[in-house]
């Protein structure tokens, strides 16, 4: 019979279920959590987020983009940073949350 330790199942977890990690300067990381990483509430609440870019083109896709970015950012300071640097450029803040769904997908139920 095989043993796992609470320790190898967490990593475990973390190689198949990773954030997706952006570096904003040499100093300076975003930490962009799994969904599956995420509480109930903040899936929910992404969910809601992504519908609305689906859906609604009255809202302004910059601002839901960057919402969602902080949402699921580890830590909302350093978020706050990436977003300033993207300085509302639509594009970029597209690419980020594009590199963040495809680094999300193998682990998405």
């Amino acid at each position: 019979m095989a043993t796992f330790s609470l320790d190898d199942i967490r990593s475990a977890a973390d190689a198949k279920y990773g954030s997706t990690d952006i570096q904003i300067d040499d100093k300076t990381t975003v930490v962009l959590r799994n969904p599956l990483r995420l509480s109930k509430a903040e899936r929910d609440e992404l969910g809601s987020l992504q519908d609305n870019l689906d859906g609604n083109e009255a809202l302004d896709q910059a601002d839901v983009l960057a919402d969602a970015i902080r949402l699921v950012a580890k830590d909302k300071k350093i978020a706050e940073k990436l977003i300033e640097q993207i300085d509302g450029d639509l594009a970029l803040l597209a690419q980020v949350f594009s590199t963040y769904s495809k680094g999300t997908q193998a682990g998405e139920a």
